[in-house]
């Protein structure tokens, strides 16, 4: 006897509750390496280079020259990156939204007191946020660096023909010649991150 044909009502839960795993799915992974700015009003039709969550690490002294960005930190004030100039630098592009952001942000407050001794300084760029969860976000994970706010991608396209944050969060690492040595696409670990900084300290 052929087995009993399932009602189609049946089929149909079985099919949507795949679906709904597929969009979990996908959208855990999105922030991570997807890109993060498509048409925005800021990029007049430009968009990120797509990319895979990794490290890449540059030639000392031959890497890309970091953009000169500045704007309006999330406290109001205005900030610029050569006002780091003479340092290494890290700078952070994040959002409060992005759950892989999250899982780093303890990594880069603790790197980021680790080394303030040496001259290392942070900076975070907090992309598409609205200022009260970006605010919130650095004050549950006790970040004490600044943030620029970016919520058109402004600063996350002057990057573009460099070293393009392909997706959120991403992380460069640049020396005190204001060349960038590193990045890391993908949420970035204490371990991996502190050797990619060092790296730079030490040779710059």
């Amino acid at each position: 006897m052929s087995p009993r044909p399932r009602s189609l009502s049946h089929v149909n839960r079985a099919a949507a509750a795949v679906a709904v795993a597929v969009l979990a799915t996908v959208g855990l992974s999105a922030c991570a390496a997807g890109a993060i700015g498509q048409n925005t009003p800021a990029s007049s039709g430009d968009s990120f280079v797509s990319g895979n969550a990794g490290t890449t690490v540059f030639a000392l002294g031959s890497g890309p020259v970091a953009p000169r960005v500045a704007g309006q930190t999330l406290t109001g004030g205005k900030l610029s990156l050569s006002q780091f100039a003479g340092h290494v630098v890290v700078v952070n592009f994040w959002g409060s939204w992005c759950t892989p952001c999250r899982e780093e942000a303890p990594a880069l407050a603790a790197l980021a007191d680790h080394f303030a001794s040496a001259g290392v300084r942070f900076l975070g760029v907090d992309i598409r946020d609205e200022p009260t969860s970006a605010l919130a976000f650095a004050r549950n994970f006790r970040i004490g660096y600044p943030s620029l706010s970016d919520p058109s991608d402004e600063i996350a396209l002057a990057f573009r023909n460099t070293v393009p944050p392909a997706g959120i969060p991403t992380t460069l690492v640049i020396s005190r010649t204001g060349r960038i040595t590193a990045r890391v696409i993908g949420a970035a670990s204490f371990g991996g991150l502190d050797r990619l900084i060092t790296r730079a300290a030490q040779a710059s």
